[in-house]
C-alpha cells in the first residue's frame, strides 16, 4: 500500500490500527498489542472507555465547535472549574490548547507578558534543566534540555540556560544523603539566577518527575521546596511542566501535590484527553492573571482551537473517571506491584542500573555494568532494538538512548493505562524481559 502519509520516521513500513479494547490496540491483521506505555503516557484509560465514548457522542450533536475569540462553551467552563477545584494552592485560571507544547509555549509567553505588565521589562530569560523535555514547538524546545533533540534547530531557539537535573541514581555522591543531594543541586538554581542577573530571570522551568528524556526520574524529597524558596526569593516564576507526569500517572492527580509545592504555572496534557481528544492546558495563578487584567487586558496569544468543546468534553469525561471511579488509589496500588514485579524480575539483572519511578510512571535504566554504571556503546542502538523486540512480541513501550547527556545511556519507560490488571502486569514485564534478553543478544 502507498502511503502519503509524512510521518515521524520515513523508514519502515506501521501497522494500521484499527481497534481499542481496554489496555490493548489491535491491528489490521487482527493482532493485539498490550500498551505499556499508553502510547507515550497519553492513554490512561486505555482504548474503548464507554464514558467518555458516551460524552462525546453527545457532544457532537450540541455543539462541536465556537471560535473562542466570540464564544466560550458549557464544557470548556465546566473543565475549567474541575481542574481549579482540584489544583495546588493559588491556581486560579485555566488556559485552554490543544496539546502540550502549545501549553508550554504559552507559559514561556506568558511569562514575559507578566513582567511586562507590572514594568519589570528585563526579565526576559528562562532557566532549564540539562536532560529534560518540554516540546517540540520552537519555545519549548529551547526550554528543554535535551541535547540531541535540539541538536540540528539550534540556531533558531531563544538562549536558555540549563543546570543540573534532580538525578539521583547518576548524580548523587557515596555517603551524601538524599536531602543533602536535592539541597545541593537545587541551589544551583540560585547560582544560576545570580550568574545572570536575578533582574533578568523570569521563569525557571521543570517537570517535577521528568518523562520521556531520562525515564521518569522523580525528584527527591525537599528539592522542589528548595527550588520554591528560591524563586520566591528572587521573584521568579515556577513553571512546572506535568504535561507527562500529570493527571493521575503519580497517583496524585497534580504530581507536584506529592512534593507539597504550588507552582505559579503548572502545564498538562496527554492524560488530560488520553487519547480520546487533543487538549492540553496552562494553568495559572490568579496573580498571573490579575496582573494581566489591570493591563493590557488581554493574553497576546492564542490558537485556533483552544477551549475546543469536543476537546472539553472528552477531558471532562476522563476527569470523571479518575476522580470519582477511584483511579488514583489504583494508579497507586497498581503502581507498587508494578514496581515490585519489575524489581522481582530485574533486580539482580546484570544489565539494570535502576529502576524508579511514581505511581504507573516507570523506568528502567540499562547499563553495560551495574558497578560502575558504564553505558552501552551508542553506536549498539540498544533503545530501538527492545523498542523492536518488545513491538514484536505484542508489547508497546517507550524506550530511548541518550538518558544522559543526550548521547549516552538507555532506559525504557512504562506508563500503562490506570486499568491495568494484574495479570497484565505480569503479561508486561514477561514481554518486557523477554525483548530486553533478545536485544542484548543481538
Amino acid at each position: 500500500m502507498t502511503s502519503h502519509i509524512f510521518g515521524r520516521s520515513t523508514k519502515g513500513v506501521l501497522p494500521v490500527a484499527v481497534a481499542g479494547d481496554g489496555c490493548y490496540l489491535i491491528d489490521a491483521e487482527d493482532r493485539r498489542y498490550l500498551d505499556g506505555s499508553g502510547g507515550a503516557a497519553v492513554s490512561c484509560l486505555g482504548h474503548s472507555n464507554a464514558a467518555v465514548r458516551a460524552a462525546l457522542h453527545g457532544q457532537i450533536d450540541r455543539l462541536a465547535f465556537a471560535h473562542t475569540g466570540f464564544f466560550t462553551s458549557e464544557p470548556a467552563e465546566m473543565l475549567a472549574d474541575r481542574l481549579i477545584a482540584n489544583a495546588p494552592a493559588g491556581i486560579d485560571r485555566v488556559y485552554l490548547v490543544s496539546g502540550g507544547s502549545e501549553a508550554v509555549e504559552a507559559s514561556i509567553k506568558l511569562a514575559r507578558q507578566y513582567f511586562l505588565e507590572i514594568g519589570e521589562p528585563n526579565r526576559h530569560r528562562v532557566i532549564a534543566r540539562r536532560q529534560s523535555y518540554h516540546g517540540n514547538t520552537l519555545g519549548a524546545l529551547a526550554a528543554g534540555g535535551n541535547a540531541w533533540r535540539r541538536a540540528q534547530f539550534a540556531p533558531l531557539l531563544a538562549d536558555t540556560t540549563h543546570i543540573s537535573p534532580c538525578y539521583e541514581y547518576r548524580d548523587r555522591h557515596d555517603g551524601e544523603s538524599q536531602t543533602a543531594y536535592g539541597l545541593r543541586v537545587a541551589n544551583e538554581l540560585e547560582a544560576e539566577i545570580l550568574r545572570l542577573g536575578p533582574k533578568t530571570v523570569m521563569a525557571f522551568i521543570a517537570e517535577p518527575v521528568v518523562g520521556a528524556t531520562s525515564g521518569a526520574v522523580p525528584a527527591v524529597p525537599g528539592y522542589l521546596k528548595r527550588i520554591r524558596e528560591i524563586c520566591d526569593q528572587y521573584g521568579v516564576l515556577l513553571i512546572l511542566d506535568e504535561v507527562m507526569c500529570g493527571m493521575g500517572r503519580t497517583g496524585h492527580i497534580f504530581a507536584c501535590l506529592e512534593d507539597g509545592v504550588s507552582p505559579d504555572m503548572l502545564t498538562i496534557a496527554k492524560g488530560l484527553g488520553a487519547g480520546y481528544q487533543p487538549i492540553g492546558a496552562l494553568l495559572t495563578s490568579g496573580k498571573i492573571y490579575e496582573a494581566i487584567a489591570a493591563g493590557s487586558g488581554f493574553f497576546q496569544h492564542g490558537h485556533t482551537y483552544m477551549g475546543h468543546a469536543m476537546a472539553a468534553t472528552a477531558a471532562n469525561a476522563v476527569l470523571g473517571e479518575i476522580l470519582d471511579g477511584g483511579l488514583l488509589g489504583r494508579v497507586r496500588e497498581q503502581g507498587t506491584k508494578l514496581d515490585a514485579a519489575l524489581r522481582a524480575e530485574f533486580g539482580q539483572h546484570p544489565h539494570v542500573g535502576d529502576i524508579r519511578g511514581r505511581g504507573l510512571f516507570r523506568g528502567i535504566e540499562l547499563v553495560a555494568n551495574r558497578e560502575t554504571k558504564a553505558t552501552f556503546d551508542p553506536k549498539r542502538g540498544l533503545a530501538a532494538r527492545v523498542k523492536k523486540e518488545a513491538f514484536a512480541a505484542g508489547l508497546i513501550c517507550y524506550p530511548m538512548s541518550g538518558t544522559i547527556d543526550g548521547q549516552n545511556g538507555d532506559h525504557i519507560l512504562l506508563a500503562p493505562p490506570f486499568i491495568i490488571e494484574d495479570a497484565q502486569i505480569d503479561e508486561l514485564v514477561g514481554k518486557l524481559s523477554t525483548a530486553i534478553t533478545k536485544a542484548l543478544a543481538a
